[in-house]
Formats: C-alpha cells, structure tokens, sequence
C-alpha cells in the first residue's frame, strides 16, 4: 500500500467492490425500488438491532482503549431509535418476535470477538457501519419514508439529530482514521476487517430473501 494515499482513502478505494456488491444485494435492490414490502423492511430493522447492540455494546467496552475511544461518539448512538422503531413498527413486545438470522449471529459473534480484543477491528466494523449510515443509509432513510408513509416514527434509525452536518463529520472521522498510528501490516488487517463487515452484510442480505422466500412457501 502505497504510504502517499491517505488511509481513509485507501479503504475506501479497496471495499468499494465490496460496498457495490452489498448495496447490490437481490433484497435490498427489491426494498429501495419499492418492490419490498413493509414486512420485509422490519425484518431488516430487527436484525439491525442485534448487530448495533453488539456494536454499542464493544464500544462501551473500548472506551478506554486510546485508539478506538478517539472514533467514539454518543452522537452516533442508534440503538434507542432501533427500539423506538421496533416498538413503533411490531409492538410493545417486539423483543418477543425478533431473532437473529445466521448471518446476523455469526456478525455478532466477530463484533463481540474484535471489540473484546482487538481495537483496530473493532474500527473496522464502527467505520462500515456508521459511515454507511451517514451516507448511503440517509438516501435509504428517506426512501422507506416514501414508500412506506413514515415521517419520523419507524425511521429513527436513520436521523442523527445531533448531527447537524453528516458529510464534515465523515470528513473528521477519516481524518482520524489518517491519523491512526497503525503499521502497513495492522492497515491491511484492518481494511481485511472492513471487507469481511462488508460481506457480513451481502450475506445478511441473501439470508433476509431465503427467511422471505420460506414464510411465503
């Protein structure tokens, strides 16, 4: 990897096959042209809520580690709007009537690993996640809105209301991540941790179409 191009750009420019395949993906591409049904958006909500509570969860975890506590922010926080939607989308016992699919189990379980042990994969994972929110999600956002007739109850998930300008916070976070005092070999890891986050969601995505494709046998 070469040491003139910035880190920040560097991953972008190596997940950005692996980004174009996940947004891709048969279920997400039937949702976003409004050939997915309301069904099939809360099926995704609900596995959303299990990997933003692993990931909420090892952030709390990591917020004395030195290096991962500088991406940190309450401002990225998703985890109440996930259960503000969940309540709003299923009900009051909408903890009863969600479980994880087996892509979503094994995404959890690698959250929980590198966010036990291993800073700079715990980055990788808080990277993909919250700059995919900050950026495409917010287009997802508005178009399950649209279709679906939501205003704000059921897309929490997508409004950062305590962030007032989504692109220069994106900007400040890959600065940091620029300045991360990793090695050429911990930035290959960490771009590999980047690219599998990557694909845990394609995988998601193909599990969410078989659950779909079952309940309607």
């Amino acid at each position: 990897m070469s040491e003139l191009i910035p880190f920040s750009t560097a991953v972008r420019e190596r997940s950005s096959a692996a980004h174009s395949s996940s947004e891709g993906a048969g279920f997400m591409t039937d949702l976003m042209r409004g050939n997915g049904t309301r069904e099939d958006y809360i099926a995704l909500v609900a596995q959303h809520w299990f990997i933003y509570e692993a990931l909420e969860a090892a952030a709390a975890r990591m917020r004395s580690d030195p290096l991962a506590s500088v991406f940190i922010s309450e401002k990225l926080t998703r985890l109440p709007a996930l259960e503000a939607d969940l309540e709003f989308l299923l009900g009051d016992d909408w903890r009863d009537q969600v479980t994880p699919l087996p892509t979503t189990a094994r995404y959890v379980a690698r959250i929980n690993e590198v966010g036990a042990t291993w800073p700079g994969g715990f980055v990788a994972h808080h990277y993909t996640r919250y700059l995919g929110d900050l950026s495409g999600g917010q287009f997802i956002g508005k178009v399950m809105a649209r279709q679906f007739g939501f205003e704000t109850n059921g897309i929490g998930f997508y409004i950062f209301d305590e962030i007032a300008d989504p692109h220069a916070f994106k900007d400040v976070y890959r600065e940091q991540l620029d300045a991360a005092p990793w090695d050429a070999a911990e930035r290959e890891r960490v771009i590999d941790e980047v690219l599998l986050a990557y694909r845990f969601n394609t995988e998601l995505f193909v599990d969410l179409a078989a659950a779909k494709a079952a309940s309607a046998a």
